[in-house]
């Protein structure tokens, strides 16, 4: 876990560029550059340990990666928190955010503020050792859980997320069920998230919704609330397994031939703000990965009272970004249309 005696300072790794393919996109159809209102959710990274490595990950999440959030940016992100008026939700991920040990305290912070949290489950981590009496915690807080399950099959979950983790991710499944997750009336909010297997675009939500409720119902007795498609991001592994079979050119011009003008106005990053292991302010968690800082101040949670005053800022992009607005748009709650 990383320790700061001083407020962590400003990442270098990538410049903002003046120009990029999602901003001429954007001129093109006459659409004005990305600005945000008050964000509505905050979306923390906790860090990058993950019992899992997955080959979609844009992360770059696993076993063996140390970085997390220490208790100094923990207290002021509490802080921070508390002293915030328009935050409405706080999304958890990571890495697996569940292996943190101040997880749970930030899930019971938050829901003591009246916050409705999200945990962003890889399903797996459920059946750890350590992680037995997770899934009650989670019901016990009442705290929404989006779990990861590529496809309804074992075949495609094990080659995107490694040898038996179809069997282990059905585990965690029937764990959260039998506590009341995905079953009407409880108010457990139980939802699947589908990553396409290759350079293509997810296929339409409410149709593999409907495939998904029928396979995993049958074949398993499982329920569930919802199914988000998400489209695969050009960055990280996802890129460097475009770019080993020289795929990444093709890809990216998929996005642009795609682009959605209709989705924009829907893009997560206009009410959500994003929140590094170190303390970082992003616009999204994809602009985390690349080091993409927001545009101007305030840089860190140290250089602001409230996440209220990042209103009104101008949004970072990237080329990256013609994912979340090809076909019918993607975020981190599933299609845009």
């Amino acid at each position: 876990m990383q320790n700061h005696t001083d407020p962590p300072k400003e990442a270098s790794a990538m410049a903002h560029p003046t120009t990029n393919e999602f901003e001429r996109t954007l001129a093109a159809h006459s659409i004005h550059p990305l600005a945000r209102p008050a964000p509505q959710t905050l979306q923390l990274n906790l860090g990058k340990r993950c019992n899992q490595v997955c080959r979609h990950c844009h992360v770059g999440a696993g076993p063996h990666r140390t970085e997390a959030m220490d208790e100094r940016t923990m207290d002021r992100l509490l802080t921070v928190l508390r002293a915030s008026r328009s935050i409405r939700t706080v999304d958890i991920t990571g890495g697996a955010p569940e292996l943190h040990p101040a997880f749970r305290r930030l899930v019971v912070s938050a829901r003591q503020l009246g916050h409705h949290v999200i945990d962003r489950c890889n399903l797996t981590v459920l059946s750890l050792a350590t992680q037995q009496d997770t899934a009650a915690f989670l019901a016990e807080n009442t705290v929404e859980v989006v779990a990861s399950l590529p496809c309804y099959g074992s075949e495609n979950v094990d080659k995107q997320r490694g040898k038996g983790t179809f069997e282990q991710s059905i585990e965690g499944l029937h764990q959260l069920n039998a506590l009341g997750y995905g079953r009407n009336g409880t108010g457990l909010i139980l939802n699947l998230v589908y990553n396409p297997l290759g350079a293509f675009l997810p296929p339409d939500q409410r149709t593999l919704e409907q495939a998904y409720k029928e396979q995993l119902s049958r074949d398993f007795g499982i329920e569930f609330n919802h199914l988000y498609t998400i489209t695969n991001m050009p960055i990280a592994r996802f890129k460097a397994d475009l770019s080993r079979s020289g795929a990444f050119g093709t890809y990216i011009e998929l996005l642009r031939t795609n682009f959605n003008p209709s989705a924009v106005e829907a893009l997560m990053c206009k009410d959500l703000i994003s929140i590094s292991y170190d303390g970082s302010l992003y616009d999204c968690d994809f602009n985390q990965m690349l080091t993409l800082k927001s545009i101007g101040t305030p840089r860190t949670i140290w250089d602001i009272d409230s996440f209220d005053s990042v209103a009104g800022n101008p949004i970072a992009t990237g080329t990256h970004c013609l994912g979340c607005t090809a076909g019918a748009g993607s975020s981190c709650g599933g299609a845009l249309q």
